[in-house]
């Protein structure tokens, strides 16, 4: 019964949208098969978490308020009076850490199965820009529970962007809607957070997806002889099915760090209170911070900060425009130099935000 109904619906939407070219892309898709197609998974736990964003934000929604004045009580209230608000908000936090985890983690097996070469080149930017986005929603929520800990690092983030040179000052004052963090910052980082980056994500990733529907997924060069002896493996149901076992075992991870570790929402935030001691950004900004706070007060006669912020502006434009710089992308061949670099930039995020968590 279930069945006839389906064909019939299916039947009627078909005779007025014409779903046969989509029904045949679907059952024609296929995915390859080889020894690195579980790093296929890293793209859909990212959509995954995305999604628990945006349903858990849309319940927070429902209580919070945007106001110096109020924003910290209504987390409160959440928390302690709406049932399993303490739950959502948990979830909410989780799910934004592994979803930039995940972004890092997919980005990273892009890179090195250089998957971002001919054709495939708009597909890596608009990635390397969903995983900026995804640290913007890190950074502008961490904001808005209007606590302590997260007063004081937005001070310092904003403080960090005010440090660019010729454009810093702008960046310093359209972040915090004025000269410092108050309820203005606020509710800047509220629009930004809940409006501004969910618009711009949503239009990436549709993009995103779709270039990846159009050019395929990239098969590594050492996979290649492997990939064309190999029929792959049919999208639909037999990759579906696997791809909704992670997302099980995704949703399995967020819900176990949710209800045995609980988000803390901390003390109200206060201007005039003294930093507390050994206070530091999101872990995903961890290496930054603790590069910058290893460098020197001066570097040949320039603000040590100044050099850390520039270096790692240089840093980020290489690691966007990686498919320029692979001089032999277009080659069967694999760029030793970038790979070396790529390896070279890992371990130096691992320890510096190592030394950030131990050093104090």
């Amino acid at each position: 019964m279930l069945s006839s109904l389906g064909e019939r619906v299916f039947h009627w939407l078909d005779e007025r949208l014409d779903l046969q070219p989509i029904q045949r892309f679907v059952r024609e898709k296929s995915v390859p098969s080889h020894r690195y197609s579980w790093c296929y998974f890293f793209g859909g736990a990212t959509l995954f978490f995305f999604m628990i964003q945006v349903a858990t934000g849309v319940l927070l929604l429902l209580y919070y308020k945007p106001t110096a004045e109020a924003a910290f009580e209504s987390v409160r209230f959440i928390m302690t009076e709406v049932s399993f608000g303490w739950l959502i908000r948990s979830l909410h936090s989780w799910s934004a850490n592994l979803m930039v985890l995940a972004a890092f983690l997919h980005m990273a097996t892009v890179f090195f199965m250089r998957a971002y070469r001919k054709p495939r080149e708009l597909t890596w930017y608009t990635g390397a820009t969903l995983l900026l986005l995804a640290m913007g929603f890190g950074f502008s929520g961490y904001l808005l529970p209007w606590n302590e800990l997260a007063f004081f690092a937005t001070r310092v983030g904003t403080d960090m962007a005010g440090k660019v040179p010729l454009v810093g000052r702008f960046l310093l004052e359209f972040l915090r809607g004025g000269e410092d963090v108050t309820g203005a910052t606020l509710t800047r980082f509220f629009g930004f957070h809940v409006a501004v980056l969910p618009m711009m994500a949503t239009a990436l990733i549709l993009f995103h997806l779709l270039a990846i529907q159009r050019q395929g997924m990239s098969v590594p060069l050492s996979q290649k002889e492997a990939s064309t002896t190999n029929a792959g493996m049919p999208f639909f149901p037999n990759y579906f099915l696997r791809e909704l076992m992670g997302w099980a075992i995704a949703l399995a991870i967020l819900a176990a760090l949710a209800s045995l570790f609980p988000w803390e929402l901390g003390e109200e935030a206060d201007a005039f209170a003294p930093a507390p001691a050994g206070i530091k950004p999101e872990w995903y900004f961890v290496f930054m911070f603790q590069t910058l706070k290893l460098l020197p007060a001066t570097v040949a006669g320039v603000e040590g900060e100044l050099v850390g912020l520039l270096a790692f502006g240089l840093a980020g434009l290489a690691w966007f425009f990686v498919p320029v710089l692979d001089i032999r992308s277009s080659r069967e061949e694999p760029s030793r130099w970038l790979t070396l670099m790529g390896v070279a930039a890992l371990l130096f995020i691992a320890i510096m935000t190592l030394l950030g968590y131990v050093m104090p």
